[in-house]
């Protein structure tokens, strides 16, 4: 926008290297260029300002596709003034000579003239495809119908406008469209979703499954190793039982031969002491039971001593004396 200041009289207006400025004075074209500045008379002044650089304008309208589909369209058109004289021939582009504001939109005519062209190309362009082919192609195919659209406008053209570039930033179907558009993929996905939950409830079932069988595989283990040691025990307490009844069946063979060797000792020392009492005379075999019968005795309360017995005790001896008498009396002869 122009910057304007007032003094009496007189005006002085400093426009931006970006803008066209046409001044006229009394109908007449007095000076044109970018970026100037003057000093001009209010009275009979009439000043145009231009913009000259490049400008975004965004637009957003709906559309139907070939199977009666709503489809709504959002972007931004680029253009620029490519001949000032011609679009100020065209709009009014008059600026207030206080203020330096436009006393009418030109703009807005502009940016109406811009949305009404691309809308007539978009519209072309969707009522040509069904919305399941506009949706997979996306936006790019309608960005560029809609640019070939407006740079090829005559009517642009002649108003001295051009269009630089499109951008769409959506194509769009509506809410409930959308929605069912949406399902397939969303039940696909919750069923990619579900079929994962039960892949991982299988994998966590097969993994129980694995640990109670090798729970039971160690129980089997155990009880097997522990009827192994049951068994082993068993045997242990057989071969200790067997080796103690071994060890007693030595022991009594043992003393059976110690006993069978005493007996048999006894048997042999009573046998020679039977040989020898054999030999001996009948009165020395009675003085030695005798002698054993005195031995056993604590004490003699009666004695009885018969004719006979003293007879027979007393003859005995005089013979034993007699014999003795002889051995002596052949051994002193000698």
């Amino acid at each position: 926008m122009a910057e304007i200041r007032r003094y009496p009289f007189l005006r002085h207006l400093r426009s931006e290297a970006s803008a066209h400025v046409t001044h006229y004075r009394k109908g007449r074209r007095r000076r044109a260029g970018r970026g100037l500045a003057f000093w001009f008379r209010p009275d009979g002044a009439s000043i145009a300002e231009i913009p000259m650089d490049d400008r975004d304008m965004p637009f957003l309208f709906r559309g139907r596709s070939k199977d009666y589909q709503e489809v709504t369209v959002q972007g931004l058109i680029t253009w620029r003034v490519a001949d000032p004289e011609g679009l100020a021939e065209r709009l009014d582009f008059t600026i207030n000579l206080k203020t330096g504001a436009y006393l009418h939109e030109p703009l807005d005519q502009v940016a109406t003239l811009l949305t009404g062209l691309a809308r007539q190309e978009a519209l072309r362009y969707l009522a040509e495809l069904p919305i399941g082919e506009l949706l997979e192609n996306g936006p790019a195919p309608l960005e560029a119908c809609v640019e070939r659209g407006l740079t090829s406008a005559g009517r642009l053209k002649a108003m001295g406008i051009e269009a630089i570039a499109v951008r769409l930033a959506d194509l769009a179907p509506s809410a409930e469209l959308d929605r069912a558009l949406q399902t397939p993929t969303f039940e696909a996905l919750q069923q990619r979703a579900d079929e994962a939950t039960f892949e991982r409830r299988a994998v966590a079932v097969e993994k129980e499954r694995a640990i109670a069988e090798n729970e039971l595989q160690n129980r089997i283990e155990l009880a097997r190793r522990e009827s192994q040691l049951i068994a082993q025990e068993d045997e242990n307490a057989r071969n200790r039982a067997t080796g103690k009844a071994e060890a007693r069946q030595i022991i009594a063979a043992g003393e059976a031969e110690r006993i069978r060797v005493v007996g048999r000792a006894r048997a042999d020392t009573e046998k020679a002491r039977m040989d020898i009492y054999r030999d001996l005379p009948r009165d020395v075999l009675m003085a030695l039971a005798a002698r054993e019968f005195a031995g056993k005795l604590t004490s003699i309360e009666h004695l009885s001593v018969t004719p006979d017995l003293l007879g027979s005790l007393l003859g005995d001896l005089a013979r034993a004396g007699a014999k003795r008498l002889g051995q002596d009396t052949g051994a002193g002869a000698d």
